[in-house]
């Protein structure tokens, strides 16, 4: 069966009224109205191969697999294909309602762009070149370019015989008796259409913004007894409730319907089809849908007048009850988003994220730090409310709801309402505050107050009387001390002068020095520091953008551990440069702020790929290949290329970061050790990360050697698609490496391959046994027996093969100290830095 051509929509090109992706004969049972794909058809997504694809005047593109005609000469059609948005940089699998003009091209108005009302990617937009196949064994899948899983419908043997869009805008996979397999329906994003339904446990999510369709963290849940909004955090926050009544049925909530004229809620009953409550709507003059926005609201489209217009916002709600009206910590009062002030004080605690955009938020001015609890007080503000009035924490008044909150650094503010008696009111304890809002008490009828937690200095947080007590003896010791004062002072002063001068010069004639920035030049690329892409032991890392490039920002924290980390870091690689390490791009050292900037890797780091956090779909073994030959490479330059060995002391998967291809470079030099090549060995304090140590750590006399046995943890990860020590494992396999013992002891490999890829299990079996013989030649307890990661490279190139008569008695630093330090096989180890996010 040849693969079916491409149609898209065009202008210039007419349409007839059902166009089908494949010019095969027809299915037996398919319904002949519905536009529909059969077996073994695969699509491209490259203007070039498929020339009828569209661009909209704002940037935004679509290109149809399955499309049904408008019910009406001028009205809307459903299809489903490849959409992207403005700037049309990434692609969607999609199905979307497009509009057409009287001979049937679409339409270029503003308002008539398509409009997605569901995708299966959208947290892994695709580029150009990718491909959507319905297979021969009926799975329906979505590859990048470079082969790479990026979504299934996951029916292959279902016995799948085509692919179809109803007249509602569900996608279908059916079998031979015309029954449903699998459908868009069951798989909501962010809409809801007439006739789709939302079952109990189903939710919908909102996108970050109109042109990122990542998942944001606002979404609408069925629960058994109501529809409810939250905001994602620690609980999940309630913005939102329309409850049903189920006592009197003594049943639960099963689905909401959006119909015609209403949204309405279904609970268990005896009578079928019978809403038991429902959502007044306009009815419907043409096609309607309804969006969960990425303001948290929930409106109601149609297409009126060839346009899309907003008819009904479903939640009636003040806008400025929204959770993400003013971003974080900023009040909403009268439409306007103002960052909290202390009453009658001039101390300011929180500042604008940014000045000329004040729905971004505010950020506090001193972050909360849990090591200085005793500097923690309330910013109090009066007749402010917050929008989540679920979780009432068991507090008998106002003094003992705050003193709980200081107890307890996870919580960051306190709300306190009341209607009569301020000591006899309902207490609520938030960990993530987001928008707060202005009220009226004589409007509302009841008061609220907020304590949002605030980090004082040291000296501003001293008790009165201590600060008494320390003036008074400060007085009577200043007669027979001040010129030992004096003396002292002026000394400390020239000193520090002059090690801030040498410190300006260590950083203006270090070799090779990238770009120098000023620290403002960094604060505006990355708009205040707003955009956080991860965080870890060192620093935060921010995104940010200089000129048209975008670029990781990484801010190290704290004065006295940062600096000897800067200076590694920007000494060790400021200088090389190769394509398997991250480019630094410049640097910022102005006092106490200390910033390096990097080149951008929008897949993250490694280990977002291989530990399943983001419900991804696997990496295929060919992909996994390449990330291991790219990381030895990194090492071998590192090792054997550079004019002093260079170790990097903490390879893990967060510290391995992957471009737009999955090509994989190594980051975070911030503990790395230069080593003269006529020394054999060096003394150092034990660094890294717990589970990555190779044994050796113990002796503080180390090589090269322990960047091979850290690769060969990450490398045995990669293949079993987990981490290295994982506590929610059963116990007997906690420990990735001991598991790994067993099995090479027992010839069953084969049982620890990562069972989410299908590719490594049924097609590649023996190469990915043969690839665990070579990492576990790199975890050999004696480091002369482990290879060099320029021999790494050749066993991966086929060249040479792995050595034999392995040693499988494999261990490592941290489970040597923790068997002696208490007895057990396994102690709990401290978190690594994660940075999993864009970097």
């Amino acid at each position: 069966m040849r693969p079916a051509n491409l149609f898209c929509f065009d202008v210039t090109v007419a349409v007839v009224a059902v166009v089908l992706a494949t010019a095969t004969p027809s299915v037996s049972g398919q319904r002949p109205d519905y536009p529909t794909a059969n077996l073994s058809t695969r699509w491209v997504n490259n203007a070039a191969v498929l020339p009828h694809s569209v661009t909209y005047s704002d940037g935004s593109a679509v290109c149809t697999i399955v499309l049904r005609s408008p019910q009406t000469l001028y009205g809307p059609s459903l299809a489903a294909g490849f959409f992207c948005a403005p700037p049309c940089q990434a692609f969607l699998f999609a199905v979307f309602i497009a509009t057409f003009d009287s001979s049937y091209g679409i339409s270029l108005e503003e308002n008539n762009m398509a409009r997605v009302i569901w995708s299966a990617n959208r947290a892994s937009p695709l580029g150009e070149n990718a491909t959507l196949e319905l297979t021969g064994d009926g799975d329906l899948v979505l590859r990048e370019v470079d082969g790479r899983l990026v979504w299934s419908s996951n029916t292959s043997g279902q016995s799948v015989v085509g692919m179809q869009i109803t007249e509602h805008g569900n996608l279908v996979l059916f079998d031979q008796r015309n029954a449903t397999v699998w459908q868009s329906f069951d798989h909501p994003t962010d809409v809801l259409v007439l006739g789709q339904s939302l079952l109990q446990g189903m939710r919908l999510s909102a996108n970050t913004s109109t042109t990122n369709w990542t998942v944001s963290k606002l979404y609408l849940a069925v629960l058994p007894d109501g529809l409810y909004g939250y905001i994602e955090s620690t609980p999940p926050q309630l913005y939102y409730k329309h409850g049903v009544s189920t006592e009197q049925k003594g049943k639960d909530l099963t689905k909401i319907t959006l119909t015609n004229g209403s949204l309405s809620f279904f609970v268990q009953s005896t009578q079928a089809g019978k809403p038991d409550d429902s959502i007044v709507l306009p009815e419907a003059k043409s096609t309607q849908y309804i969006r969960l926005d990425s303001d948290g609201h929930l409106r109601l489209y149609e297409w009126s007048r060839f346009e899309w217009t907003m008819v009904h916002d479903v939640i009636d709600m003040d806008n400025c009850a929204f959770p993400t009206v003013c971003g974080e910590y900023a009040i909403c009062s009268g439409g306007q988003c103002i960052c909290p002030l202390q009453t009658n004080s001039s101390s300011n605690y929180f500042q604008p994220v940014d000045e000329r955009k004040a729905n971004l938020g505010c950020t506090p001015v001193t972050p909360i730090s849990c090591q200085e609890m005793k500097n923690h007080q309330f910013l109090t503000l009066t007749d402010v409310s917050y929008f989540d009035g679920s979780i009432i924490t068991n507090a008998k008044g106002r003094d003992d709801c705050k003193q709980a909150c200081l107890k307890n650094c996870s919580c960051r503010a306190v709300v306190f309402r009341y209607y009569q008696n301020d000591s006899d009111g309902e207490c609520q304890s938030v960990t993530e505050v987001f928008s707060l809002q202005s009220i009226q008490p004589e409007i509302l009828n009841y008061n609220s107050s907020v304590y949002l937690k605030v980090q004082l200095p040291p000296s501003a947080s001293a008790p009165t009387q201590k600060r008494i007590k320390a003036i008074l003896g400060a007085t009577l010791a200043a007669i027979s001390s001040l010129v030992l004062v004096i003396i002292v002072g002026i000394y400390v002063r020239r000193r520090r002068k002059y090690q801030e001068l040498d410190e300006e010069l260590d950083f203006d004639i270090l070799p090779g020095m990238p770009m120098r920035f000023s620290f403002e030049k960094l604060r505006e690329c990355t708009e205040g520091f707003s955009k956080k892409l991860g965080e870890g032991g060192f620093g935060s890392v921010f995104e940010g953008k200089i000129g048209e490039k975008r670029v990781a920002v990484k801010r190290l924290e704290g004065a006295r551990q940062g600096k000897k980390e800067f200076l590694a870091e920007v000494e060790t690689i400021g200088s090389i440069e190769h394509i398997n390490l991250v480019k630094v791009i410049g640097f910022c050292a102005e006092k106490s702020n200390r910033l390096l900037v990097y080149e951008y890797m929008p897949r993250g780091s490694l280990d977002r790929w291989i530990y399943y956090r983001h419900n991804n779909a696997p990496l295929d073994w060919c992909t996994r290949c390449r990330i291991i030959m790219d990381i030895a490479k990194g090492l071998c330059y590192l090792h054997e290329e550079c004019r002093r060995k260079i170790a990097h002391l903490d390879i893990k998967p967060q510290n391995i970061l992957l471009d737009e291809k999955f090509n994989a470079k190594l980051a975070d030099f911030g503990l790395s050790k230069l080593i003269d090549r006529d020394q054999s060995r060096v003394v150092t304090v034990m660094r890294g990360t717990p589970g990555y140590l190779a044994p050796e750590w113990l002796t503080s006399q180390i090589t090269e050697k322990v960047d091979v046995y850290s690769f060969g943890v990450v490398f045995v990860e990669i293949i079993c698609g987990r981490k290295n020590i994982d506590i929610a494992q059963p116990k007997e396999s906690v420990q990735l490496i001991n598991l790994l013992r067993e099995k090479a002891q027992d010839n069953q490999l084969r049982d620890i391959i990562d069972k989410h890829s299908e590719d490594m299990v049924s097609h590649h079996q023996e190469e990915v046994i043969e690839m665990m013989k070579l990492a576990m030649w790199c975890l050999q307890n004696d480091s002369s027996r482990r290879p060099s990661m320029s021999m790494v490279v050749k066993v991966l190139e086929g060249a040479m093969s792995v050595e034999n008569c392995l040693d499988y008695s494999f261990s490592n630093a941290n489970s040597v100290l923790s068997t002696q330090d208490n007895g057990s096989t396994y102690s709990t180890p401290p978190s690594a830095s994660i940075l999993s996010g864009p970097r």
